[in-house]
């Protein structure tokens, strides 16, 4: 793992890089609000992509100040795609990384930020998945995006469902709905997390080697 800093969007932002003896793709990750690159569940689903041979970038998109402050800018789609798009910048630039087909694996909040950057980039985001995400929240960019694009979420979380089939509908980009069984918003119960690892790795494998 090599640790770098990001310079995006007025901030430097901390990421751990993961990247395998021949790796086929690389996917940048957008945590929700309230999270980290530390994230066990994000960690969990980056570990499963290394395995399949895709590169990882978990990336912090608030610095500590930003994420501590009250009021501050975790739900701002806006900025946290604005980052994101920075990073996707420099990691499409960076001498290891450039020739990489790119992907984006966004959580919670950071599913919306992962569709509002793909529709930015659309040249360089070939496919995204989104884990209980709110894509809702992307906004006029869901019309803009062009990478195949993987909605999981939850049995057990039927509004957050409702929120992604609503804007499914609206995606101009090929896309699925997968709902994993017996899964809440966290998908903290057994075996649900890694059939979400599982399901990420085959999309991305699929779709950033064509």
């Amino acid at each position: 793992m090599t640790q770098v800093v990001l310079d995006t969007a007025g901030a430097h932002l901390d990421a751990d890089v993961v990247v395998p003896h021949g790796a086929v793709g690389m996917v940048l990750f957008a945590h929700g609000s309230g999270s980290s690159r530390h994230s066990p569940r994000n960690r969990a689903v980056a570990e499963e992509l290394n395995r399949h041979g895709l590169a990882t970038v978990l990336m912090d998109l608030l610095t500590s100040a930003e994420d501590r402050a009250d009021g501050g800018p975790r739900f701002d789609i806006g900025l946290l795609a604005e980052r994101l798009v920075g990073a996707i910048d420099r990691m499409t630039t960076d001498p290891a990384t450039a020739e990489l087909p790119l992907g984006l694996f966004g959580a919670s909040t950071g599913g919306a930020a992962a569709l509002v950057a793909a529709a930015t980039r659309p040249g360089a985001v070939r496919a995204v998945v989104s884990r209980g995400g709110r894509p809702d929240l992307a906004g006029p960019a869901l019309t803009q995006v062009r990478a195949p694009t993987l909605l999981i979420v939850g049995e057990l979380d039927p509004m957050v469902a409702d929120l992604n089939e609503r804007a499914r509908r609206v995606l101009a980009a090929p896309s699925e709905l997968r709902v994993v069984p017996g899964a809440a918003h966290l998908f903290e119960e057994p075996g649900t997390l890694e059939e979400v690892a599982v399901q990420a790795a085959n999309w991305f494998t699929g779709t950033l080697r064509r």
